[in-house]
């Protein structure tokens, strides 16, 4: 039988990283800003930036992403408030599809989230640098990095790319009408953003499992269920997470001292604060606030 193949066109094509930051920094923090002859794009993964792209100036919160083109000035800074938690990707490509991003500021869905979290992973996995070093010019893979993660990091970029393209060409057709399997997934969703709420409005208390279903009317049976299947994590362990996070935006933002941090989040001692936080992060609390302080000051 006589198989011909077909050469499978590439719409996008990264042909070489610059840089991958991932911030989590002071809400004073700026970047006073720069040009070069490859691409950017910046994301917001918490809080919010105000930047420059060119002329524009724009303010960008949780879920927003920047395209800076080859050689347009942009810089980058808090507002002021919030600590935010920023993304930067920088990269070379020839791919003329890449006109589409010229000027684009988009937002990003739960899919392109999940493949820029990937993208994170790979790159701590493949680098020996840290990623929250806005200064850093030179990305260096480790030695005993693992395998394929250069090519993965490349396959998931150009991912992001395809995907958020292709969302936004969609054309938007009229949904049919819900099936019973639809609405029990809004559903499912409406109650986990309720019970996420909840949390945070009760983040400086000590939450238990039997609480948390009773107050918002369902049984311990779904809400574990909810949490197995959105969240990937347990009850509690999320609200745990949780308080962490708060934890890191707080010493971020320096308007607390530890022992304050560990009292507003319900934690029995500063002791015990520092413990869970060091379970989650690897890092003490000052361990983590010298990090990003370091990068956040650097010349």
């Amino acid at each position: 039988m006589g198989y011909q193949g077909i050469r499978l066109a590439s719409s996008i094509a990264i042909q070489k990283l610059y840089s991958l930051h991932y911030f989590e920094y002071y809400s004073d923090f700026a970047f006073p800003g720069e040009s070069h002859d490859f691409w950017e794009f910046v994301c917001v993964d918490k809080g919010e930036i105000l930047i420059t792209a060119g002329k524009r100036h724009i303010s960008l919160s949780a879920g927003d992403v920047a395209f800076h083109q080859p050689n347009e000035f942009h810089d980058l800074r808090a507002n002021g408030v919030v600590a935010p938690n920023v993304l930067v990707v920088s990269f070379a490509t020839a791919s003329r599809d890449m006109d589409f991003f010229r000027e684009k500021v988009l937002h990003i869905d739960a899919a392109e989230r999940s493949i820029l979290a990937a993208v994170v992973q790979e790159g701590r996995a493949c680098f020996g640098q840290r990623l929250d070093d806005p200064w850093q010019t030179v990305l260096t893979a480790q030695k005993t990095r693992e395998w394929g993660c250069e090519q993965m990091i490349r396959l998931k970029i150009e991912e992001f790319l395809l995907h958020i393209r292709r969302r936004y060409d969609r054309v938007v057709v009229p949904p049919e009408p819900d099936t019973l399997r639809t609405v029990r997934q809004n559903s499912d969703r409406e109650l986990l953003r309720q019970v996420t709420d909840y949390m945070k409005a009760g983040i400086s208390r000590h939450l238990t499992l039997d609480e948390i279903s009773r107050d918002n009317f369902c049984s311990r049976a779904r809400l574990q269920r909810l949490f197995s299947v959105y969240e990937k994590c347990g009850v509690i362990e999320y609200f745990n997470l949780m308080k962490i996070g708060t934890a890191r935006e707080m010493i971020r933002t320096g308007s607390m001292n530890f022992t304050q941090i560990a009292d507003f989040l319900g934690y029995c001692s500063v002791h015990y604060f520092s413990r869970q936080f060091r379970r989650q992060t690897g890092m003490s609390p000052s361990e983590y606030a010298s990090s990003i302080k370091a990068a956040a000051e650097k010349p």
